[in-house]
């Protein structure tokens, strides 16, 4: 059977214009699909505040995937089909608001899988066509980029953001929505994908971020000497994929010892990875002169890197955000606090034209094309 909302809508001139760039958007739907969650959020907009997150719900295939050891594609944007019309119902229902209230509709457009992104593409551009609302498609990253502002202290422009999400670890500065200059990135593995690989060799399962993570907690960080690869390269960039050899080679070492070093070698490798964001971090504040820092992203949610990360910004009097923990991961509400934040800045245009694409591969400084 056929999963349906409730459609008690009536043909109707929705309160926001897109034709107005920079007019309050109203009432957001944001869904998200990129991955392994399936997110939907409702935004409320006015005025120039910050939009207001009313009520989200998010579907994890974690269980679903763990049997494979990772995200399988085709499993991932089936799953997406069965959970996103149910989720939405869900959010209407915890907000205490009608299909018919919505002003806009978005979704993520991209990176990510393509398969998945078009389940959240087809299903936000079928309920704008039914509703006659526009819709608009939303940047996974940005959506990552801006999840603080759903927080309780939410930050202000400009700041530094790091932004550690999946296979991404970059450094920017950030002067308001739409404008951001990268001032270093991985090249190569990402942060996350330290954690993940790294924890796969260790034989933890998936996810292996949070498990390795957890794992340390138990460990001596200081155990197994790993690199810091690029700490003092003088730039902002990044590189994880030497410790990711290091790990392998220690994890080898140790052979049928392994199991019992496990925590040491978790703590050993979280503190490598810590240690580097943490340093460039630092090093970015200083270059730009800024005194506010926001850390978005999956990694963003780890205990150790917000522990250091407050220490440090503390001895520096420097303000430091997060998104809330449970927001840290994907999710619909950083779309929809997307959308929102970019048509209340003027920054896009939502629109009518329900064909649509996605972006599978879209970079963060290629957003406006």
């Amino acid at each position: 059977m056929m999963n349906r909302l409730p459609m008690s809508v009536t043909a109707s001139t929705p309160s926001f214009a897109d034709d107005t760039p920079g007019r309050a958007p109203g009432l957001v739907l944001g869904i998200e699909s990129s991955c392994d969650e399936t997110g939907v959020a409702l935004v409320h907009a006015s005025g120039q505040g910050v939009p207001r997150l009313e009520a989200h719900a998010l579907h994890s295939q974690i269980e679903m995937h763990q049997a494979y050891g990772g995200v399988v594609p085709e499993l991932a944007s089936r799953d997406h089909i069965r959970r996103v019309l149910p989720l939405a119902t869900q959010v209407l229902a915890a907000a205490g608001r009608s299909l018919a209230e919505v002003d806009v509709v978005a979704y993520t457009r991209g990176p990510g899988l393509a398969g998945a992104l078009l389940v959240g593409s087809g299903v936000a551009c079928a309920l704008g066509a039914a509703l006659g609302r526009p819709v608009l498609g939303v940047h996974h990253l940005e959506g990552h980029l801006l999840s603080p502002f759903l927080s309780a202290d939410p930050p202000e422009f400009p700041f530094v953001a790091l932004l550690v999400s999946g296979g991404h670890t970059q450094l920017m500065r950030v002067d308001a929505v739409g404008e951001y200059q990268i001032l270093g990135e991985t090249i190569d593995d990402a942060a996350g994908e330290a954690f993940d690989k790294s924890a796969k060799l260790m034989g933890l399962g998936y996810p292996g971020g949070p498990a390795l993570s957890r794992l340390a907690e138990t460990g001596d960080p200081a155990a197994f000497k790993l690199p810091r690869p690029l700490l003092h390269s003088g730039d902002l960039d990044f590189s994880f994929a030497g410790l990711k050899t290091a790990v392998l080679t220690q994890a080898r070492k140790l052979g049928d010892a392994l199991e019992s070093r496990k925590p040491d070698l978790a703590a050993s490798t979280q503190a490598a990875i810590v240690e580097v964001l943490l340093k460039k971090s630092m090093a970015a504040l200083r270059q730009t002169g800024l005194r506010r820092l926001v850390v978005a992203g999956g990694v963003g949610a780890n205990r150790e890197l917000r522990q250091r990360l407050n220490a440090a910004c503390l001895v520096a009097r420097v303000r430091v955000h997060y998104p809330e923990l449970h927001l840290c991961t994907d999710n619909g509400a950083m779309i929809a606090m997307a959308a929102a934040m970019r048509l209340q800045s003027g920054r896009a245009q939502a629109g009518r034209d329900y064909s649509f694409d996605v972006r599978p591969r879209w970079p963060l400084d290629a957003i406006d094309t």
